[in-house]
């Protein structure tokens, strides 16, 4: 049938209306091919993890028995080996970051203005400020004859 709309030059357009009209009348056929995909998907999965489960107790029972024999000698092996490769990491790692903190702080010097050097004056200027202020404070609470952190009031 799809073919004489195609004959009588009506176009993929009537096709395509042919076909949802044929699946939208058998509501059971569409359940019947959604439950048979549905069986068949967790069908197939549930004999997966069968096998799955199969193949590790297999594995398991063939190798415990050699890591029982073998424990003496792997177990230190293992630590030895996890601590070189974090040894190695941290070292590489403070490496890198004294790098970079070196090239850092010759670009500050040298006056190339690198990432973050607003925020290192802001915060020279910040300090020397208020260590101004606190000099100030004592030289004023020192000169007026108090103590200095008394406020220039005696106490007797």
């Amino acid at each position: 049938m799809a073919d004489t709309y195609h004959r009588e030059g009506r176009g993929s357009g009537m096709m395509q209306h042919y076909r949802q009209q044929q699946y939208s009348d058998s509501p059971w056929a569409n359940q019947a091919v959604k439950a048979v995909t549905a069986a068949t998907a967790g069908g197939s999965l549930l004999v997966l993890a069968g096998l799955t489960l199969a193949a590790t107790v297999i594995a398991l029972t063939v190798a415990t028995p050699l890591l029982v024999i073998f424990s003496p000698v792997l177990v230190p092996a293992m630590i030895t080996v996890f601590l070189l490769a974090t040894g190695f990491l941290t070292s590489g790692g403070f490496g890198i970051a004294a790098a970079t903190v070196l090239s850092w702080m010759y670009k500050y010097v040298t006056g190339e203005h690198p990432t973050g050097a607003d925020s290192l004056d802001q915060a020279a200027h910040k300090l020397g400020s208020k260590g101004r202020e606190i000099r100030d404070r004592v030289e004023h609470a020192a000169g007026g004859g108090g103590h200095a952190t008394g406020g220039g009031h005696y106490t007797s």
